[in-house]
């Protein structure tokens, strides 16, 4: 790596906020859903973190250093195991770098950096096709990582990827509701805790981080007991063998008062919006290689 002059204005490591940071505008919504899907997905599998970072330029630092203080500052890869990937492309500067930690090293070492940049990478980005040489990319990233023998890849491991998207999190937030008022019905007040509990840890078990399961859980006994207050014991009906339900509209279970409007709720599955946090890993040498298109 070489040295910056003094004079040289370093441009900022940025927070590290998804697995896919952007900060070109040069990826679509869908484009960014697609390539966090396989990144989460490479987590899964492998137990590595791999990011992706889009600057519009490295001010004239060269990527190589740049590279090395994102990874160094971000920390991704497992702690302990030093697994982390950052694939870093400055577009106005038509550069890209692979940055891998120590322990990846040998998965992908410089020499099959520098080809997947040559053969995935360059030829998709001199077309505009960005997304398409990502994609392309970290298909072989995956590859090599297989061949790796790391560690599996743990609860831990997995909860600290990308969040659950909304369309994923809403179901899980409803029957948490269905649930509490069900056990309301039948343990009272105690009832909305268990079923705040139970859709925290089922949250938690499908790979949502602690501190997003715990916001799920506290939703759902909030709410029960707002709907609870809100509808008052005289709207509230037996069905089912005298198990209470909230009236709501008129046509059954469908009719939950506008329970579907959870604005207030947007956020907690957005990907990219704060669900991913470093696996504490860091330990990047310089590893890696970079290329341009």
């Amino acid at each position: 790596m070489s040295a910056p002059s003094a004079a040289q204005t370093l441009l900022p490591v940025p927070a590290l906020s998804a697995q896919v940071i952007d900060q070109t505008n040069t990826l679509s919504a869908a484009d960014k859903t697609a390539l966090t899907t396989m990144v989460a997905g490479i987590a899964q599998k492998r137990g590595s973190q791999v990011v992706i970072l889009l600057v519009p330029s490295t001010l004239g630092e060269p990527i190589e250093d740049f590279a090395n203080r994102v990874g160094n500052a971000w920390k991704i890869g497992r702690k302990g195991v030093g697994d982390g990937v950052l694939l870093v492309a400055a577009i106005q500067d038509r550069k890209v770098r692979i940055e891998v930690a120590r322990n990846v090293e040998g998965a992908i070492p410089d020499v099959t950096a520098k080809r997947i940049i040559r053969e995935a990478i360059a030829p998709a980005f001199k077309e505009g096709r960005y997304a398409q040489g990502l994609d392309a990319a970290l298909q072989r990233i995956d590859e090599r990582l297989a061949l790796e023998n790391l560690p599996g890849p743990s609860v831990n491991d997995v909860n600290s990827g990308a969040e659950p998207a909304l369309e994923d999190v809403l179901p899980l937030l409803l029957f948490g509701l269905l649930a509490a008022f069900v056990l309301r019905g039948i343990f009272g007040g105690f009832g909305s805790g268990v079923a705040a509990a139970g859709t925290g840890f089922m949250a938690w078990n499908m790979g949502s981080a602690l501190a997003l399961a715990g916001g799920l859980g506290f939703a759902v006994w909030v709410l029960s007991i707002v709907l609870n207050a809100a509808r008052g014991s005289s709207d509230y009906r037996g069905y089912g063998g005298g198990i209470p339900f909230p009236e709501g509209r008129r046509g059954g279970a469908g009719g939950f008062g506008g329970i579907g409007g959870f604005g207030g709720f947007g956020g907690l599955g957005s990907r990219g919006g704060g669900g991913f946090s470093s696996g504490g890993g860091g330990d990047f040498g310089g590893g890696g290689a970079s290329g341009d298109w």
